[in-house]
């Protein structure tokens, strides 16, 4: 089954978690400082984070254990004040296994099964904010029109969702397909559109993107999100590196001057993700 077959129907849900990404960057950033830090002291906010303290049992649901990441987060040098505050305002451990969520909130990757992850936070963090550093989303203040090749278990698609005029995730995986559609059902998050289909050809229906992501990584990155991308957005990808050294985290910027259209292509640092593989299970 195609990912640009008509017969995949893309489903969506009510918003209830509120939108970040309609803001300016300006005006967004000073909001997440209202949320994430409440009128506190800088000392005693310092210490907060300094004791982080392990979420576990009723505690996971309290929106202090979410805030203790985000300053560990912070402290270790994620600034998007944006992206904080979606991945502040995100569940995590709803997106995990109920004998995983007390790891929910620490910075690792945890199994969703079918031999995939959910990634770490600090790296949704990363990918999320090198998105929006692109040139449409510092025009826009969001990321605007966005697609997620790989969907997993939801988790980076609710957070993606927060900052994005619209989302289209696709996952190749029929149960996770389904897992991540009543995990974002469960949170009552809107703005997605999830797609079981073949992520390699990205969504043409929706083309063009302003932002492209991918939850998995290949030796080539395929012509269909190329196409698909549109001018003045960017791509975020994992990517084989040159001579076989693991992975990296690639960028590609699509550039339009004096009516020319051309590929950018940047690399960042080393990642490890699970292998980008064509059709549908």
């Amino acid at each position: 089954m195609s990912g640009n077959n008509p017969a995949s129907r893309p489903q969506r849900f009510p918003l209830q978690l509120g939108k970040v990404g309609g803001s300016s960057a300006g005006g967004a950033a000073g909001s997440a400082r209202e949320v994430l830090m409440p009128q506190r002291h800088l000392r005693e906010a310092a210490q907060d984070a300094a004791r982080q303290l392990a979420p576990s049992g009723l505690g996971l649901d309290s929106a202090k254990v979410r805030q203790r990441m985000v300053q560990r987060l912070r402290r270790d040098g994620l600034h998007d004040e944006r992206v904080l505050e979606a991945m502040a305002r995100v569940p995590r451990h709803e997106f995990v296994d109920s004998a995983l969520a007390t790891q929910a909130y620490e910075d690792t990757s945890l199994p969703i099964g079918h031999e995939q992850t959910i990634s770490k936070p600090s790296v949704v963090g990363r990918m999320t904010a090198l998105l929006l550093g692109g040139q449409s989303a510092r025009r826009q203040g969001h990321l605007g029109r966005t697609l997620e090749i790989g969907t997993g278990c939801g988790y980076q698609a609710a957070v993606l969702a927060l900052l994005s005029q619209a989302l289209v995730s696709i996952e190749r995986l029929k149960p996770l397909h389904d897992k991540a559609r009543l995990n974002l059902a469960a949170v009552q998050l809107s703005q997605v559109s999830l797609v079981y289909g073949d992520g390699r050809l990205g969504w043409s229906k929706g083309a063009p993107f302003d932002s492209i992501v991918a939850a998995a990584g290949g030796d080539d990155l395929p012509e269909a999100w190329l196409a698909q991308l549109a001018p003045g957005g960017r791509l975020i990808a994992p990517m084989g590196a040159p001579g076989g050294r693991g992975q990296v985290l690639v960028c590609v910027d699509h550039v339009t001057e004096a009516g020319a259209s051309r590929f950018v292509r940047s690399e960042y640092e080393a990642v490890l993700f699970v292998p980008l593989k064509s059709g549908v299970m």
